[in-house]
């Protein structure tokens, strides 16, 4: 497999994103984020469109996972899309997972989709979050002001 190197732009935003990530800094989120960002989650049929939703979601997974840690990453030959693969710990079940990532011209982020497995580290992570997020349905639907 050939490796491809991710574009300048998206690179920049993607060593921000991990100085976030380590810091637990999601408030500072939003300058990575292109105004157009939607989130794809792993256990809801639905995209969660703008900031808002998304950086409410990574704050609050970010308090779920436990032993976070990515491993590797796999750009795409046009060098604004980004694979990194993960694992992590929710509930004293292991689960891996990928967080995908698709950036505009700018290096932005204008998609961030995950995806998890095994079954049952997606429904311990579903069931953490859907307990800690079930308040902000209309936030994550778009339908509210930001936070």
């Amino acid at each position: 497999m050939e490796a491809h190197p991710l574009s300048e732009a998206a690179q920049r935003t993607l060593s921000a994103w991990h100085d976030l990530l380590q810091r637990n800094a999601m408030d500072e989120l939003d300058p990575l984020l292109s105004d157009s960002i939607v989130f794809r989650s792993p256990v809801a049929h639905t995209s969660y469109p703008g900031k808002a939703a998304i950086r409410l979601i990574l704050k609050t997974v970010n308090g779920v996972f436990r032993q976070f840690e990515y491993h590797r990453r796999f750009v795409s030959e046009d060098g604004r899309s980004v694979v990194l693969e993960f694992s992590a710990e929710v509930d004293g079940k292991s689960l891996k997972g990928i967080d995908m990532l698709r950036f505009d011209e700018h290096g932005k982020i204008e998609e961030f989709e995950v995806m998890v497995r095994p079954m049952s580290g997606l429904q311990a992570l579903a069931a953490q979050m859907g307990a800690q997020l079930a308040s902000a349905q209309a936030l994550l639907s778009g339908k509210s002001a930001a936070v």
